[in-house]
């Protein structure tokens, strides 16, 4: 079934094209409203077209609006279409058609949620991939829950997802950390695991084996552990630069490739790739002097690994602000090697902790920064993966410890996981235990009051938000409607009596399953537990 956003986008799109008007789908925006004064959706296409079609926004959206009356499918829909100065068209659900909403979503045996926008195209997910030098830290994190949501949500839109962690277990940070280990005059990493190491390692010489032979313990004992364990993400491929790439002769083969067919020079001993040609501030380093390859060197014949042999429809690329410098170089090496459009890059601003109202430094070569396990376990996985993805990866994070920790409506995750927990509560109440067949007896639904009729039509957006979210990969959209399905959970539950003086109104009840089913498919793929007993005793 298309979602309402989806109607009306259709709908638009033909009044328009009646007037000889052609245009990209994306054009068309639909959102909703910040007040609901406004109405439930609004379009701002008519100030879109003032211009070009010569005549004001209010005029052309009174013209619009008298197309779109005339469509059948829009008026079972709205009830109302109005426009609102300087030439916004919104849009009124009707009463019948949000109960009509209703019974399908009851009437649903799949996922409330699931969609199949993306038709199996074949989507990988590159995150994390910290080098294996040293535990995660929060800013690693970060990236983490990031990548581990999205790939949820592009799973349940119908994408065949691959999450992959790439293992830089070559080149001089395995050089640096075997150093490290040995505590020689260029040792860079330093702390308690480094201090662990050197008593297993002291004594030995070759310190690329020894960085190597240590990658692989802090690997497997901090990294694949704390990702497992502590951050609950699975990894479908953990992939070795080492054994894919080095020891496979990926790299030299696209780099002979590369200098075949011109996009190359060599300067000053080194291997320079023409990145300047495609827009970029610079060329960029792929064999260095010493004839050490760089990180981009590595990229190319990842890429081609991606895109060649694995056959991948879009990779997307989740890294720190800190590599932003990097994304010019990528971007270009895909462009070179014909896949351009089909690599993106998210970069993910930078997390500050604070405690006690000050800011903790963090720095993993001097041994004074904060691991992802250690916030984790202060103040548990949920909170952490929540508070996360509430912002956009564009937006600098001060995650506040006092709130995180907070057991009470102020604490967000908390707030959400309490309206499940009032549900659980509720459909455990003796006069919902009754004879299974009359439970299942069929209840007529009306639904009219304004606390009921605002859950539905938070309800219905669930799925447009799913879409939105696989399109701009905006994740914050998802605790963000968690949120605001909670709110009107709990207003609903204030407001509207399921059970009065021993009688059921089991058309609220089965309003209640349905607020049940979308807050399990909302709080699974956010990746946080739907439902702790340490509320009971606040029910």
């Amino acid at each position: 079934m298309k979602t309402v956003k989806e109607q009306l986008a259709k709908s638009l799109k033909q009044v328009l094209k009646k007037w000889g008007y052609s245009f990209k789908e994306t054009f068309i925006n639909i959102s909703y409203p910040k007040i609901s004064l406004y109405g439930d959706y609004t379009t701002n296409i008519a100030m879109k077209l003032a211009k070009e079609l010569g005549e004001p926004a209010n005029t052309l959206a009174e013209k619009i609006i008298a197309k779109l009356r005339a469509a059948k499918t829009l008026k079972s829909i709205f009830a109302e279409i109005k426009v609102e100065r300087p030439g916004f068209i919104n849009f009124y659900l009707s009463k019948e058609f949000l109960n009509q909403q209703a019974a399908y979503l009851l009437s649903l045996k799949r996922d409330l949620g699931q969609r199949n926008i993306g038709k199996k195209k074949k989507v990988q997910i590159e995150f994390i991939s910290a080098n294996p030098t040293g535990p995660l830290t929060i800013g690693n994190g970060r990236g983490g829950f990031y990548g581990d949501a999205l790939g949820n949500v592009l799973k349940k839109c119908g994408f065949r997802v691959v999450k992959e962690y790439l293992i830089n277990d070559a080149g001089k940070q395995i050089e640096a950390l075997g150093h490290s280990v040995l505590k020689d005059e260029q040792a860079v990493y330093h702390g308690n695991y480094i201090d662990e190491l050197h008593q297993r390692f002291c004594g030995r010489k070759d310190f690329y084996k020894v960085g190597q032979e240590a990658a692989e313990i802090i690997l497997e004992k901090y990294i694949k552990h704390t990702i497992e364990a502590k951050m609950k993400i699975k990894f479908d491929v953990w992939f070795s630069e080492e054994r894919e790439l080095r020891k496979t002769g990926a790299i030299e083969k696209i780099l002979t490739w590369l200098k075949r067919h011109g996009h190359l020079y060599e300067k000053a001993g080194a291997w320079w790739f023409k990145s300047s040609v495609y827009g970029d501030s610079r060329d960029r380093v792929l064999i260095k002097g010493n004839g050490e390859f760089t990180y981009l060197a590595q990229d190319f014949a990842y890429l081609r690994n991606k895109f060649t042999k694995r056959k991948f429809d879009k990779v997307i690329n989740v890294w720190g602000a800190d590599h932003q410098g990097d994304v010019a170089g990528l971007l270009n090496a895909a462009k070179v090697l014909g896949y351009e459009g089909k690599q993106e890059v998210i970069l993910q601003q930078f997390v500050r902790l604070i405690k006690d109202g000050k800011e903790m430094r963090m720095s993993k070569r001097a041994g004074n920064y904060v691991t992802i396990d250690e916030l984790i376990n202060e103040v548990g996985h949920d909170a952490v993966r929540f508070i996360f993805l509430m912002f956009s990866p564009s937006t600098h994070i001060d995650f506040n410890l006092d709130l995180a920790k907070e057991r009470s409506n102020k604490n967000p995750v908390y707030y959400v996981q309490y309206a499940y927990a009032r549900i659980a509560s509720l459909l455990r109440q003796p006069e919902l235990k009754v004879d299974t067949n009359q439970r299942k007896k069929p209840t007529e639904i009306y639904y009219k009051h304004p606390a009921e009729l605002d859950l539905i039509k938070e309800v219905i957006k669930w799925p447009e938000i799913l879409e939105e979210i696989s399109q701009t990969y905006q994740v914050q959209l998802l605790p963000e409607y968690a949120i605001g399905l909670a709110d009107k959970f709990h207003q609903f539950y204030d407001q509207c009596r399921i059970i009065s003086q021993g009688q059921v109104n089991w058309s609220r009840v089965k309003l209640v399953y349905i607020i049940r089913k979308v807050l399990s498919e909302i709080l699974g793929i956010i990746g946080v537990y739907w439902y702790y007993s340490k509320f009971v005793s606040f029910l």
